[in-house]
């Protein structure tokens, strides 16, 4: 590609928005902020605000696309523009999942994460679809809802299938015509790095599945860079796979920051920057999953409340010594949570999100940090849909399907809950009003028997208890310093769990300010 050739193939994100037409299907690629293409959703957007077109769009995406109420997927939340959607989670899409989703306005399709980038893959390949393990026994099986978020949304892509006398979960191809993805540097052949990005995620295969497909690719860049000067382990995504370029010098890192250099390997911060969370009743909870951590293991942390526990790793000076993951692709380091979370600071790697999915579905994690909405009597977790929220797995079933321990953790009730928290001990001062330990959860994200028969450890860690699975149920085996078994906890839960003959208080350091000392506990443990 000439010099001339690539002035030509960058245009404007308003000429991007022009390209799509009425009824075309398109990949959006980024994960809550990073590496989204931010620029053409919002020229999209503006576009059918006054043209009325395009109309009647195919969305798929990987996961969250947004800033909650804003950004990313948000700018096409409009009545008409998008027809169907397919995604792994749309919990930072508020206004396109209430005003579209929920209302039964278009079709939607929720599908896991990591299948989402298998996905991609499968379309390059010329492949029919994915056969994974992946959502079996979950919503996601076409024998509860496959994967349907509302009743607008009638056709199964998802079928059960048997190989080798066992059964397994068939995801159908998308198809998809045109792409959107975002680098860093494009140089004039058309190659694009992402050096400053936080996460490399899977723009590599959206680009090849369109491009394989006869579509139209657009890449949103930072900045040009002349011919031979981006090194060549760089280069994410080689030219010929792209078809136009917007050029977005001011394009965030993710929806918090400008640019940081600590999320993408530019510096190491050091760890005193950041500034430990205020010890209130997530706090609490974080703590005490960090009791769980351990040298020589890999661990994941999901969103909400269990992204925490990377705080306190780093109140605690344990970057050094624990494996922290995020599913998309940061390895190492302190991950991020909010508008943050996918990302890591100071990541000693940055995998394509496909990998990491790959390394997690094959059951290399070995301890799963997740949250829960509700739990009922037998075990299975529900985080996907609770109240007028339908937001979707995101990553949470193939990691909670296939790690060997899981921490699911969360308050032991909501709406409203208070507590005062200090000098070694918990005060539950306000009630919440809504019991998250029920009789039968609404959608089963995970299924506990499942995880059973695949020999799973599972504890559930709240700011006033820990309780684990067991084989004959459901047990608390830890209460805070301060709370009252019968008041506080078993008169919360809407079914009787076991107490453990050996009921034992939580360690008082969880409940006090300044360190726990917890990177000298582990060693101490691992000293015997």
């Amino acid at each position: 590609m000439k010099l001339r050739q690539m002035i030509d193939n960058v245009i404007t994100a308003k000429q991007a928005a022009e390209l799509i037409n009425d009824g075309d299907s398109i990949i959006v690629g980024g994960s809550a902020g990073m590496g989204v293409a931010e620029s053409v959703l919002v020229a999209i957007g503006q576009r059918f605000l006054k043209d009325k077109h395009p109309q009647k769009l195919g969305v798929i995406h990987t996961t969250g696309v947004g800033a909650v109420t804003e950004k990313g997927l948000n700018h096409l939340a409009h009545k008409g523009l998008v027809g169907r959607v397919i995604g792994g989670n749309f919990g930072l899409q508020l206004p396109f999942m209430k005003e579209l989703i929920t209302s039964n306005e278009i079709e939607a399709y929720n599908i896991p994460q990591g299948v989402m980038c298998q996905l991609y893959r499968a379309m390059a390949a010329g492949q029919p679809g994915v056969v994974t393990h992946v959502g079996l026994h979950t919503y996601m099986d076409p024998r509860q809802e496959g994967g349907r978020m509302n009743s607008a949304t009638t056709k199964d892509i998802i079928r059960v299938i048997e190989l080798d006398d066992r059964e397994w979960l068939f995801y159908a191809t998308p198809r998809a015509n045109v792409a959107l993805i975002r680098g860093t540097t494009a140089d004039e052949d058309g190659n694009v790095s992402m050096e400053r990005e936080a996460a490399a995620l899977e723009a590599l295969s959206i680009a090849q599945a369109v491009h394989n497909a006869g579509g139209t690719v657009v890449c949103q860049v930072e900045r040009l860079a002349r011919r031979g000067t981006l090194h060549p382990q760089m280069v994410r995504v080689p030219g010929f796979l792209i078809n136009h370029f917007v050029v977005d010098p001011d394009q965030m890192q993710n929806y918090a920051e400008r640019f940081d250099p600590g999320l993408c390997g530019e510096t190491v911060r050091p760890l005193a920057t950041i500034i430990p969370d205020p010890l209130d009743l997530r706090r609490v909870i974080a703590r005490r999953g960090a009791f769980e951590l351990s040298r020589n293991a890999v661990f994941n942390l999901g969103v909400g409340v269990s992204a925490g526990i990377a705080n306190v790793a780093a109140e605690e000076d344990m970057e050094d010594l624990v494996n922290l993951t995020v599913e998309a692709g940061p390895v190492g380091g302190i991950p991020g949570k909010g508008l943050y979370f996918g990302s890591s600071i100071n990541p000693k790697a940055i995998m394509e999100q496909g990998y990491m999915f790959d390394f997690y579905a094959g059951g290399g994690l070995d301890v799963a940090f997740v949250s829960f909405a509700e739990v009922d009597a037998a075990g299975n977790v529900n985080v996907t849909r609770f109240g007028d929220r339908n937001d979707g797995a995101g990553g949470f079933i193939e990691i909670t399907q296939n790690a060997k321990r899981i921490v699911f953790s969360g308050t032991l009730t909501g709406g409203g809950l208070k507590g005062e928290v200090g000098s070694g001990k918990l005060c539950i001062t306000n009630e919440g009003s809504i019991r998250k330990f029920v009789p039968k959860v609404n959608q089963i994200s995970y299924n506990a028997s499942f995880g059973q028969e695949r020999g799973q450890d599972t504890m559930f860690v709240t700011e006033r208890a820990v309780l684990r699975m067991m084989p004959d149920g459901i047990t608390v085996t830890e209460l805070a310093p301060g709370v009252r078994l019968n008041e506080d906890v078993l008169d919360q839960m809407e079914f009787k769990p076991r107490i453990a003959d050996d009921l034992k208080k939580m360690d008082p350091r969880i409940f006090s300010e300044g360190s726990m000392r917890l990177r000298q506990t582990i060693l101490d443990c691992e000293a015997g």
